[in-house]
């Protein structure tokens, strides 16, 4: 089989609890995916990152995402309307949208799906887990997918 994509892609998580974000840093970092990752904390946050509003203005600082990971459950905005308003919106709708959460509920699976997400994955529990997980989101995501070079 022939390498496709082995290009870094700008990674944009978007989960309000800090020590979550670290730990996937971690997790790419110990799972070799070499990847930009950039966080934000809940869904405004988000949003504003893709529509380079407020202090996300600058593209050089804020690169365009190739794949968005998404919790659920985050104050002011959720996943859940973040993701409607992502896929709503023309610019950017073609953002792979991979839903990581703690949620094992059947309604938010189905609900994520319904809203246009690329993935479901439940967090695992433990660090090895995550970098495994990382492992694998990097090979498919890098390796396999073939994304647009896109940008808003």
């Amino acid at each position: 089989m022939t390498e496709v994509n082995r290009k870094p892609i700008t990674i944009l998580m978007a989960d309000d609890d800090e020590d979550d974000r670290l730990l996937t840093k971690e997790a790419l970092d110990e799972s070799r995916v070499i990847n930009d990752l950039h966080c934000v904390e809940d869904g405004v946050e988000l949003v504003n990152y893709l529509k380079r509003k407020g202090k996300y203005a600058d593209a050089s600082k804020y690169p365009w995402p190739g794949l968005i990971l998404l919790d659920l459950n985050m104050p002011r905005k959720d996943g859940r309307e973040a993701l409607k308003e992502i896929k709503a919106d023309p610019n950017l709708k073609s953002i792979p949208v991979v839903i990581l959460t703690t949620s094992q509920q059947e309604e938010d699976m189905v609900k994520g799906y319904g809203l246009g997400a690329a993935s479901y994955i439940t967090k695992p529990v433990n660090f090895e887990g995550l970098v495994n997980l990382m492992k694998a989101l990097g090979k498919y995501w890098i390796e396999f997918v073939e994304l647009p070079n896109q940008s808003y």
